[in-house]
């Protein structure tokens, strides 16, 4: 039997933007926009054109996209014609393959919000729809907080919708503006929508405010409702909008609908999802989320040692689906709680290759299990834990020894009458018997010593050129004058890799000192360096 097309509408762009702490400039929308089609989205949603000038200035001119680029605004306002509303000509006039506009579909908002009666309201509706068909456009309506509406009154609500499809609208998209549906109300709300408009012009739109936001979608998508909006990694105001990382390979991987539909992404292009997804965060400056289902770092990731046991014998006994086929990776994390086997796959991961009857094993995780009780998290720090066991194994060469360092922070009033606090770091290190002493001012005082650690190793230089801290994480491990601080690195080289170290000691300079030296070293052992 032949599967039914099912449709992906991206709104990151537009409504992801919404997200507090995130803005994109004219040039990430570009390379988002080019990323989700080449994912295989349907739909990518550029933005507002008039609302703004990166948005004005994306839709002026085309972008050569397989993908439908759309953009976004109101319907024509109450009053005003449509010969006679800048925004709706700013809509008019953008360079785009389809126009979403967005509509009232609640009764109280129509009488509160826009201050006109129903019947104006799906005039402009009417109105709206109709110009842009004229204009040779493909027509989206998002009908604003239809839930509520068709709470409210069912009548109007639908009455919205059909106005639209009635005028030509390609797709009437019902948003949970709100957020708060639940999903057997989506299911059988949109279940008496598609009696009155056919489901394969039917969208959902679905906001995150009860954490339903992906089963309120696949909800609609059970009642008959074709269309799929939502963003990458959930982006969108508030609590955020359906996350597609999670709706794509869901729609792609579960029988239950991976045999019914079919949708744009490919095989293929499923195995990028980790990467657009970490690409976005990257972008955005945002800490991935690691616990994001599908592809974040925690999502194939196995802690309980009888766990790991199991998955080195067969992975499908704790894994719903392979982590590859998202683009995502297998992780069996040493910690205190860790077994053997979660050892030697992280050892047969790293590519050292150990007999399971090691004596050195047995030892490698007694210790691993006394620095975790010290206050050590090798779970979230890989780089790290991969010292330690090559440490063990006696494979890590002593590269370097640091004599002495010293930092100091110091308040005073620079050269201005401004008063500023600097710090200052000094460090001797020893490379092949020669004596080496580094300077360096940072913004504090761990930045300090990091500059000044890695402005002269010597031969080594050349090997961590590229080398940046990217992230930098502490936490107080328990209360008090001598608590103990864990600091959590992470560090990235040119080549794009990425790896965490820890430190930890009762002196947050101390424990972040070990973590920039494991950091340091890793490097040069990933690096190939020479004794």
């Amino acid at each position: 039997m032949p599967r039914e097309r099912l449709y992906l509408f991206d709104t990151t762009l537009r409504d992801g933007a919404q997200t507090n702490g995130v803005d994109f400039t004219m040039h990430d929308k570009l390379v988002i926009a080019n990323m989700l089609d080449g994912l295989g989205i349907d739909y990518v949603e550029g933005g507002y054109p008039g609302a703004n000038p990166t948005d004005t200035a994306l839709f002026s001119e085309e972008h050569g996209l397989d993908t439908t680029f759309t953009a976004f605004g109101m319907t024509r306002r109450p009053g005003r014609s449509t010969s006679n509303d800048p925004g709706l000509a700013a809509l008019l006039e953008a360079k785009a393959d389809a126009i979403c506009f967005v509509a009232k579909s609640w009764d109280y908002h129509v009488r509160v919000a826009l201050e006109c009666t129903p019947q104006e309201n799906l005039a402009s509706i009417r109105d709206s729809v109709r110009a842009a068909r004229e204009k040779g456009r493909e027509v989206l309506l998002d009908c604003e907080h239809f839930f509520d509406g068709y709470k409210a009154n069912p009548e109007f609500a639908l009455s919205c919708a059909k106005a639209a499809y009635d005028e030509g609208a390609r797709w009437v998209v019902l948003c949970d503006t709100n957020g708060g549906a639940l999903p057997h109300e989506v299911e059988a709300i949109v279940g008496e929508v598609v009696k009155v408009i056919p489901g394969d012009h039917v969208g959902i739109h679905a906001h995150n405010d009860t954490e339903q936001a992906v089963a309120n979608s696949f909800a609609a998508v059970r009642a008959g409702a074709r269309q799929i909006q939502g963003t990458l990694n959930g982006l969108g105001e508030r609590c955020g909008n359906a996350n597609l990382t999670s709706i794509i390979p869901t729609l792609k991987l579960k029988p239950e609908l991976a045999e019914r539909f079919e949708i744009g992404v490919s095989d293929a292009q499923l195995k990028t999802l980790a990467h657009a997804s970490r690409t976005l965060d990257e972008m955005l400056n945002r800490a991935p989320n690691r616990h994001a289902p599908y592809v974040g770092e925690s999502a194939f990731a196995t802690k309980a040692g009888i766990h790991a046991s199991a998955i080195m014998k067969e992975p499908a006994t704790y894994e719903h689906v392979p982590p590859e086929v998202v683009g995502n990776k297998r992780k069996l994390l040493v910690s205190d709680q860790a077994g053997k086997s979660n050892v030697l796959a992280e050892l047969q991961r790293i590519g050292l290759e150990v007999d399971k009857d090691d004596p050195r094993i047995a030892r490698l995780l007694e210790v691993v299990k006394e620095r975790e009780a010290a206050g050590y998290a090798y779970e979230a720090a890989d780089a790290s834990f991969e010292l330690l066991a090559r440490r063990e194994l006696g494979k890590v060469p002593n590269y370097f020894d640091v004599e002495q360092f010293d930092v100091n922070v110091e308040q005073r009033n620079n050269a201005v009458g401004q008063r500023v606090t600097v710090s200052l770091a000094v460090v001797k290190v020893k490379v092949d018997g020669e004596t080496l002493i580094s300077a360096a001012e940072g913004a504090g005082p761990v930045n300090a010593l990091d500059v000044a650690l890695r402005k002269d190793l010597g031969k080594y230089q050349g090997y961590i050129k590229g080398l940046e801290l990217t992230d930098y994480r502490v936490r107080i491990l328990n209360g008090g004058t001598e608590a103990v601080t864990r600091v959590l690195i992470e560090s990235a080289d040119e080549t794009g890799d990425r790896w965490t170290t820890v430190g930890v000691s009762p002196n947050i300079i101390d424990a972040s000192f070990q973590a920039l030296m494991d950091s340091i070293v890793y490097k040069l052992v990933r690096s190939g360096a020479p004794a």
